[in-house]
């Protein structure tokens, strides 16, 4: 054999046996015998799919009445933090004005909470118009103030939604634990109890219902949606469920069933835990048996295509595990070179032997990013102080004008009413004079907070406009309402008692000017500001501590712009 022939069988061998022959040669030395093995494994399939059946809706029923628990649950643990705040507002003289503040709006299965006397009347509601509506028939109500404990109904029309739903309700208590003879009630909403049993539907021969005492679905998967609210179709099902029960004395249990339209299913059923409720779950074995059957037919033309797939995706993935990995750290590279910081190499889709790289590149993008993000948040805490009074703890004028000009851009949109209050401390150069500048900061530092508080309560906005000086913008607020809350922040800082031997009153004191409008593109926000502040000026000639308003007439230079518009 001579030298050239030698090499030549060589060359043809490394062609052979190169890694494309290696990855399809090792394709099918592990593929084969799992072939095979799916093979003989496709006989037993039947018996373990029908058991892993069996094992899954149990596991499911688990969570779902576990899931119903947990709602029912938040609604209680609701229900007595309402309860509790309820009482503390009764305390204060304003309990709705409270509860309707605290309604949690994250809960997506409590629609609305009402507040029943002892009488059955609804006496302050989160849904509006409902106040007087009679409940006094509603068993529940009887039954929650005789049980002292949470009380579920069964399926009602709620008469304050005007919509189905489950009645939840808890006795009243006062805040140191006496009854008040009151319910506060809340409606379960049926739709998201439906949304937590969607893991149960979908599947042939399989039905999952949530149903009362009475046999009402009040929830069900979305493909059996169209029985909410209506009455099983089988009859004879609760009768055998409650007849199951009185034998065993269980809350929850399996039996045999059949139809009245034949055939035989399987039913396990639990009960909803403070209630009447039951879960059930029917499985009819033909039906899911005939879907395993055509999986099994299925799976044998599955084993030759997969074959033949992996010996085709062999001869490809040579490709991919050396090209495509070059290609995109080269591309990650590019992408750094033109500065966009956020970029990584996958390291999950690269050979381990391209590891080192891919972190070596991640490293450097991560500390690129770093100083990024170091720097935007330098800017945004310069951003916060530019707008921030460290004195008072408020907004500066900076961030008042910001507001302002929004609030008005919201309310000339949506033609609403928006309010403005100029607050001025009266008499506070001798204040600063008498006690010091250091007393005066703390002064102003009391009366910041005091309006922040108010600010929050009425849905306002409060900033220091300037030394002395603040201002409340109240969104929505008409001028009989900018009256009533500069009444309350007038009084709020003369409760604070605050010492100024130097005034005529011996404590501190503000004067209040109010002005309030409707925007529109004749009038600007500086209008407002104006009229506030010619109220204030007002205030403070008519003898100091007192709310003046602003007439309704416009200020000079936004008549002239009315005219000339006109």
């Amino acid at each position: 054999m001579s030298r050239t022939s030698y090499n030549r069988r060589q060359m043809k061998l490394k062609r052979l046996f190169g890694i494309r022959g290696r990855l399809v040669l090792l394709a099918l030395i592990l593929v084969v015998p799992l072939m095979l093995e799916r093979a003989r494994s496709l006989e037993d399939a039947r018996a373990r799919q029908i058991a892993a059946i069996s094992r899954e809706y149990t596991a499911l029923i688990g969570h779902a009445i576990d899931a119903q628990r947990q709602v029912i649950s938040s609604v209680e643990a609701v229900l007595r933090s309402s309860s509790y705040i309820h009482g503390l507002g009764v305390e204060v003289g304003e309990p709705c004005i409270v509860m309707r503040a605290s309604f949690r709006v994250d809960l997506p299965w409590i629609r609305s909470l009402s507040v029943v006397d002892r009488d059955g009347r609804i006496k302050c509601s989160t849904l509006p118009g409902v106040g007087g509506l009679d409940l006094s028939d509603r068993t529940y109500l009887k039954t929650a103030l005789a049980a002292d404990t949470l009380t579920l109904s069964d399926y009602v029309f709620s008469r304050a939604s005007q919509q189905p739903a489950i009645m939840a309700a808890y006795p009243l208590r006062t805040p140191r634990g006496a009854p008040s003879g009151a319910v506060i009630i809340a409606a379960v909403n049926l739709r998201w109890m439906s949304s937590v049993m969607n893991d149960l539907g979908g599947r042939p021969g399989v039905t999952a219902q949530l149903i009362d005492g009475n046999g009402v679905v009040l929830a069900a998967p979305d493909d059996l949606a169209s029985t909410i609210a209506h009455p099983l179709a089988d009859k004879t099902l609760l009768a055998a469920i409650r007849e199951h029960e009185a034998g065993s004395d269980a809350q929850k249990g399996s039996l045999t069933h059949r139809p009245l339209n034949g055939g035989q299913r399987t039913v396990s059923f639990t009960r909803l835990p403070g209630s009447d409720a039951r879960l059930i779950v029917s499985i009819d074995e033909a039906a899911v048996t005939a879907g395993i059957n055509r999986e099994i037919r299925v799976a044998y033309f599955q084993v030759a295509f997969v074959c033949l797939l992996v010996l085709l995706g062999a001869l490809l993935v040579v490709e991919g595990l050396i090209m495509r990995p070059i290609q995109t750290l080269a591309a990650t590279a590019q992408k750094l070179g033109r500065g966009e910081r956020g970029v990584r190499a996958a390291r999950h889709e690269l050979p381990t032997e391209f590891m080192p790289l891919a972190r070596a590149f991640n490293a450097m993008a991560m500390q690129l990013a770093a100083r990024e993000n170091e720097l935007l948040a330098s800017n945004n805490r310069l951003s916060v102080m530019a707008t921030i009074d460290t004195v008072s703890g408020l907004a500066n004028r900076r961030g008042f004008q910001s507001r302002l000009d929004f609030e008005w851009l919201k309310a000339e949109q949506n033609e609403t009413e928006l309010a403005l209050l100029m607050v001025d401390v009266d008499c506070f150069k001798l204040y600063n004079d008498t006690y010091g500048h250091l007393e005066g900061d703390a002064c102003l530092s009391r009366l910041g907070e005091t309006l922040a508080n108010i600010a929050v309560r009425t849905f306002g906005f409060a900033a220091r406009y300037g030394g002395e000086e603040f201002c409340v913008v109240l969104p929505g607020a008409d001028a009989a309402r900018a009256m009533e809350v500069g009444e309350m922040i007038r009084a709020a800082v003369r409760n604070l008692a605050i010492p100024h031997h130097a005034a005529a009153s011996r404590i501190v004191t503000l004067s209040v000017g109010v002005a309030a409008t409707r925007p529109n593109p004749t009038l600007r926000a500086e209008d407002l500001i104006e009229a506030a502040d010619a109220a204030l000026y007002a205030a403070k000639h008519a003898g100091r501590d007192r709310v003046v308003q602003h007439g309704r007439h416009l200020s000079p230079a936004a008549a002239a712009r009315a005219a000339m518009a006109g």
